[in-house]
């Protein structure tokens, strides 16, 4: 038996049900599990677990949802599919998308993808969000409470005049009780989007890094552009997060560093790596494509974007009609607002990022309108694994998979233990499991055509049951749960007040 396959027998023996059951192994009364058959069984396939560093071939068996076995001999299933030649891998778990919605799900589940979160921009109230959503869906869903979405509230005025002032005193304190409910609703984390949000202060995200830390829930943050010293960078928008997360003990998550970092990408995932090599908890992630897609009324077109990201009009294309802009359109398109795409991360940078072994892979999905939109929302998975790792060979396929499975599990799972089950292909694991072909697996959608499903993708389980059977999208199941934080009673920090003004 594989070294990894034994410990993961060994930990699952733990459990008094196993032992006993093993305990009538050993008087050879029966196997280290039960004769009655599973009720799944991917039998043959090449079985990649990057948390236990196991590849090999295994037989898989699958019980009311979990993993069940990972074996090299024979096992009996009622169910049993053959799956040589195929990676049989936990399922891709998006830390970043902002598609939440059946149809998006659809093409997330043909990438590959088993559970898709909502932590950037996130929701808020929380509570709603998920009862709005349902116990139910094609694949499992959570999401962060959303800073943003709070100032706009307790600001009453949602609009870039709003989003560039800064709170009074009354105001912060109806934030910080509005986060601290989305926090005791299971919102994941708190999401901010700064760059949309350049009325917060320094001291604004700091307080609320606090209000994160006291709860042991982590910060998911798309740095700003200050533009201090570096056009074109995020450097000073980093050190302002490394700061407030070294200084609360708070975890950080860093959203596409490509777009945020741009030219200047490797230095900051070089300060990423050093300051978790000292102990900080902050990890970053990529998406594998040279453009970004957001509203052209985002602030990151206000005044001087061109000479700090290095772009100008032309490099800027407009959803809706695929043309790219001029300085006229673009007057015209920012005055009644709408998605744009704009081209410009540096394809050096994102072949270098996702290469990177601290940077994990998530696909900042956005709905498609009419059709039309980004191609990451149905492609980034496959892109990685097709390009980046057969056909550039710029990374190993177990590498690419510890980047969409259990290095976003990680991520979460000191705060959420429901994440604990997922991210591994591991006996009592949840059996989230996506099965591809490392031959065959590609990205097809394009930003002409975005919503092209990915191909090569064969099977994906999610609990156990086939969302995508070979290759086609399984009908009338929703075996997708929601990911929630469990309620916890805060830990009151060193600088902690529950009634914190703003200044």
């Amino acid at each position: 038996m594989h070294r990894g396959a034994r410990g993961q027998r060994l930990s699952w023996l733990k459990r008094p049900t196993r032992q006993l059951l093993c305990a009538a192994a050993i008087a050879g009364l029966a196997g280290c599990g039960t004769s009655e058959p599973f009720d799944l069984v991917l039998a043959g396939g090449r079985v990649i677990d990057p948390a236990s560093g196991l590849d090999a071939t295994r037989n898989v068996g699958i019980r009311r949802g979990r993993i069940e076995a990972v074996e090299q001999g024979p096992l009996s299933g009622r169910v049993v599919v053959d799956v040589r030649g195929l990676v049989v891998a936990p399922g891709f778990i998006d830390l970043h998308s902002h598609s939440q919605d059946p149809a998006s799900d659809s093409l997330r589940a043909m990438d590959g993808v088993t559970t898709a979160l909502e932590l950037e921009a996130g929701v808020h109230p929380v509570a709603d969000w998920y009862r709005r959503r349902g116990e139910a869906a094609l694949i499992n869903y959570g999401a962060s409470v959303s800073h943003g979405r709070v100032r706009a509230i307790v600001t009453g005025d949602s609009t870039a005049l709003g989003r560039a002032r800064e709170l009074l005193p009354a105001e912060w304190q109806d934030m910080e009780r509005r986060v601290r409910v989305g926090l005791d609703e299971g919102a994941l984390g708190i999401g901010y989007l700064l760059q949309n949000t350049p009325g917060a202060r320094r001291e604004e995200v700091y307080r609320l890094f606090q209000v994160a830390a006291e709860h042991r829930a982590p910060n998911f943050v798309h740095l700003r552009f200050m533009g201090l010293t570096e056009p074109g960078s995020s450097l000073e928008g980093l050190q302002e997060v490394l700061a407030s997360a070294l200084a609360t003990g708070a975890p950080l998550h860093v959203v596409h560093i490509g777009s945020s970092g741009l030219r200047h990408a490797p230095l900051l995932v070089e300060q990423i790596v050093g300051a978790r090599r000292h102990g900080l908890d902050v990890t970053t992630e990529i998406y594998p494509y040279t453009a970004g897609q957001t509203n052209i009324r985002a602030a990151l077109f206000d005044s001087g974007w061109q000479s700090r990201d290095g772009i100008d009009y032309g490099d800027v294309e407009w959803v809706a009609t695929g043309e790219r802009l001029t300085a006229t359109t673009f007057a015209k398109y920012r005055a009644q607002g709408g998605a744009v795409i704009d081209y410009i991360v540096p394809q050096e940078v994102v072949d270098a990022m996702v290469a990177h072994p601290a940077v994990m892979i998530a696909s900042d999905a956005i709905p498609l309108t009419d059709g039309r939109g980004h191609p990451r929302g149905a492609g980034t998975f496959s892109r990685v694994l097709g390009y980046y790792v057969r056909e550039k060979r710029a990374l190993t396929v177990t590498a690419a998979l510890a980047k969409m499975t259990i290095m976003p599990a990680r991520r979460l799972e000191a705060t959420v233990p429901d994440m604990a089950e997922r991210g591994r292909i591991r006996v009592g694991s949840v059996a989230d499991i996506t099965v591809f072909d490392p031959e065959q697996i590609s990205d097809r959608a394009t930003y002409q055509k975005p919503a092209r499903p990915s191909t090569g993708i064969r099977h994906v389980l999610v609990a156990g049951a086939f969302v995508v059977r070979d290759g086609r999208l399984a009908e009338g199941v929703r075996p997708g749960r929601p990911i929630r934080r469990p309620p916890a009673r805060p830990e009151p920090g060193p600088n902690a007040s529950r009634e914190r003004p703003h200044r």
